[in-house]
């Protein structure tokens, strides 16, 4: 029987952090949470759109428990800030689903810290607030916690630069992208083989949407219209809805038979579109001395030593 929201096993008593959770996947991940009865959390960089999304998530699913704080993941002072603001008030945290991510960038840019910028978006940013938010990560009786870093299909064609992991010598818009996708799966492999290696009952997970029509490219923020039009135009006709690109991620989070360390997306032709089910991993992602050297780089880099 294909695998949908119904299958969501009940989440009441469970909160579920989701960064980038105010449109696409994540605003679908957290909505479908909600609605299984998770407290839900989004983590987002527009205050407007984090309390409109919070707002459509409480009128679809009525009682609803959703709220929101800032976080923009591409600057390590908005990370840092929001996991000392977690530490003061925010309580166990059952699901962190790493989702908020650009693309289409056409020009190299800079962080404020120095990183290009969609590598500390998509990557760097969310290695550094794992590695702040795990002392929170529930442990004990009950569901084990689970971490889940979205990827992609890209990750297969990407190529983590150790020699130029900021793109100073050579940028290219895509290329640059999947290297982000690449670091974050190789980050969820890693992650699950140490938090094992520590006894831990927590598990690192991965997902991918296939190709789903969300605003990703849009979201680059330099992406020009007519590119943007032409990105969603190809997402529409060749992938699937958001909500349905959203479910390899919340059944990486939320279904029993999901193992740590695991990969999912959909189970179409190419993994393009279709129903959740096991993803391919390319063999360069599952390089356990090249994910720790990347571990390695990524806590010098963010200065957040990422100990499970």
């Amino acid at each position: 029987m294909p695998w949908t929201t119904a299958l969501i096993p009940p989440q009441a008593g469970r909160r579920a952090l989701v960064t980038g959770a105010t449109s696409g996947i994540g605003y679908e991940a957290a909505l479908a949470l909600a609605g299984a009865g998770a407290e839900v959390v989004i983590a987002a960089r527009d205050a407007g759109r984090a309390e409109a999304s919070a707002r459509a998530i409480r009128r679809a699913h009525p009682g609803a428990q959703v709220g929101w704080r800032l976080l923009d993941t591409g600057r390590l002072a908005s990370v840092r800030a929001f996991a000392d603001g977690w530490r003061a008030e925010g309580g166990p945290i059952d699901l962190l689903l790493l989702n908020a991510g650009i693309a289409a960038v056409p020009r190299r840019e800079e962080t404020e810290d120095g990183f290009e910028r969609q590598f500390a978006t998509n990557y760097l940013g969310h290695f550094a607030l794992t590695g702040l938010l795990l002392p929170h990560m529930r442990s004990g009786a009950g569901a084990p916690a689970r971490v889940v870093a979205v990827a992609s299909i890209a990750h297969r064609s990407g190529v983590v630069a150790f020699h130029d992991l900021q793109r100073r010598r050579r940028y290219g818009p895509q290329a640059t992208y999947r290297q982000t996708k690449l670091a974050m799966l190789m980050f969820a492999l890693e992650l699950d083989r140490r938090l094992r290696a520590a006894g831990s009952s927590a598990r690192s997970l991965a997902a991918h949407p296939g190709l789903a029509a969300t605003e990703i490219a849009r979201r680059g923020d330099r992406a020009g219209p007519l590119a943007a039009r032409i990105g969603k135009g190809l997402l529409g006709l060749l992938g699937q809805s958001a909500a349905r690109g959203a479910l390899p991620l919340l059944y990486a989070a939320t279904a029993p038979e999901a193992e740590g360390g695991g990969y999912y997306g959909p189970d179409g032709p190419w993994e393009i579109r279709g129903d959740p089910g096991p993803a391919g991993i390319a063999p360069h992602a599952r390089d356990p001395e090249a994910g720790a050297r990347l571990w390695a780089v990524s806590e010098a880099l963010t200065g957040v030593a990422v100990r499970p």
